[in-house]
């Protein structure tokens, strides 16, 4: 009996401090069942996100959760599309829109929004994280 409460103790805290990763290692998004919302799990560590590159469909409604695993760090996306029109209306349209979400070690928090317009939206960490820190970018790019 013993062995066997430490064999669940060891999972049950091994998910816990991987943030849920080992589900987001099968599927990086999932739909949500009572919603139409496309979820999408991202990591921060070390001077990148995982994933780098996330792939929606235009006019679906987003969830990035996004948990700081080593250190905090910070999320800025553009809301105008590469090389698109910076006059118009936005690309993605946020719940909640900030300049830098700051994600504090071992948070997640939820950055959420509809992905207007097709194009390719740069992502950055915007609190300063180490040496590396200029180099911790990805995109999300939203296909018709």
């Amino acid at each position: 009996m013993k062995i066997f409460l430490r064999i669940f103790l060891l999972f049950a805290i091994t998910t816990i401090f991987a943030g849920g990763s080992f589900s987001s290692a099968q599927t990086s998004a999932q739909q949500a069942p009572d919603q139409n919302v496309q979820v999408i799990n991202v990591t921060a560590k070390k001077y990148s996100y995982t994933p780098a590159e996330i792939h929606v469909k235009r006019g679906t409604k987003v969830q990035l959760r996004i948990t700081a695993l080593d250190h905090e760090h910070g999320f800025k996306i553009n809301v105008y599309p590469d090389g698109g029109n910076t006059k118009g209306s936005e690309g993605l349209v946020f719940t909640s829109p900030q300049d830098c979400w700051a994600i504090k070690k071992g948070q997640t928090i939820t950055v959420e929004f509809v992905a207007k317009t097709a194009g390719s939206y740069p992502f950055k960490c915007c609190k300063f994280c180490g040496f590396g820190h200029m180099g911790m970018k990805g995109e999300v790019v939203v296909d018709e």
